[in-house]
């Protein structure tokens, strides 16, 4: 009996190609995985293991896993850095204050940033 050396399964879609005796998937992981991931990326993939795992599953078969989580931590450092600049303007957290009293601008600052990053997690992260 001669074998075909690929066929693809009707219901799911997959190709199998012939090694030996044996049918083996043809699966493969996409390129585009070499992204890193950062500290908002890393927190968002712990918080939807915990209370999401049907789309880090989809994601992760998909092969779309770490560039989703890249696309989130992106989001998450532009997000910060915009809310960051408008809540110093806002504030009048100047480079003239830094200069004059660098304590109290750090104060400031260490603040904006705890708020904004609050915000980011609320909207990004943890969704």
């Amino acid at each position: 009996m001669n074998m075909k050396e690929s066929f693809i399964n009707e219901k799911t879609g997959i190709e199998y190609i012939k090694k030996g005796d044996y049918y083996i998937p043809n699966l493969f992981i996409p390129k585009d995985t070499n992204f890193v991931i950062g500290k908002y990326g890393r927190a968002h993939l712990k918080y939807i293991k915990k209370h999401n795992c049907v789309l880090v599953t989809d994601l992760l078969l998909d092969g779309k896993l770490n560039s989703y989580l890249h696309s989130i931590d992106e989001n998450c450092k532009n997000l910060l850095e915009k809310l960051i600049k408008e809540f110093a303007q806002n504030e009048n957290v100047t480079e003239n204050l830094k200069a004059n009293n660098q304590l109290e601008w750090v104060a400031k600052m260490n603040n904006i940033k705890n708020r904004a990053e609050e915000i980011v997690f609320n909207e990004y992260v943890y969704v």
